[in-house]
C-alpha cells in the first residue's frame, strides 16, 4: 500500500467553500483504479488545503498525479501541488477492529 499527502496553499478560503469544492471533485475520485480511500484536508488557520490518500500501488498513485492532474488542481484551487509518497507497511483501521500489514 502506498500513503500519497497531497498539500497546497488555500489562503484565504473558509472552511464551506473547502467543503463546496471538494465536494464537487469527489466524484473524480469514485473510479480512480487502485485508490482505496481519499481524505480531503483543510487548514485555514495555515492556510492551506490537501489530500491523503491511500492507494494499492505506487503505480496507481503516479498514474494520478500526472500532469494533466497537477493542471486541473492549480486551476481549480490556483496553487501548484506538493506530492509526497509513503510507503505504508502496516494500517490499524479501528472502524473494522483490524491491524493489516502489507
Amino acid at each position: 500500500m502506498i500513503t500519497a499527502v497531497v498539500l497546497f496553499e488555500f489562503k484565504g478560503r473558509s472552511r464551506a467553500e473547502a467543503q463546496k469544492l471538494f465536494q464537487e471533485s469527489a466524484p473524480r475520485y469514485r473510479t480512480a483504479p487502485g485508490l482505496v480511500r481519499k481524505y480531503y484536508l483543510y487548514d485555514g488557520a495555515e492556510g492551506r488545503a490537501g489530500g491523503a490518500y491511500l492507494w494499492k500501488t505506487r503505480a496507481d498513485a503516479e498514474t494520478m498525479y500526472d500532469a494533466a492532474w497537477r493542471r486541473s488542481l492549480k486551476e481549480r484551487y490556483g496553487a501548484e501541488p506538493q506530492v509526497m509518497l509513503f510507503e505504508t507497511p502496516v494500517i490499524v483501521d479501528n472502524a473494522l477492529g483490524a491491524v493489516e500489514s502489507y
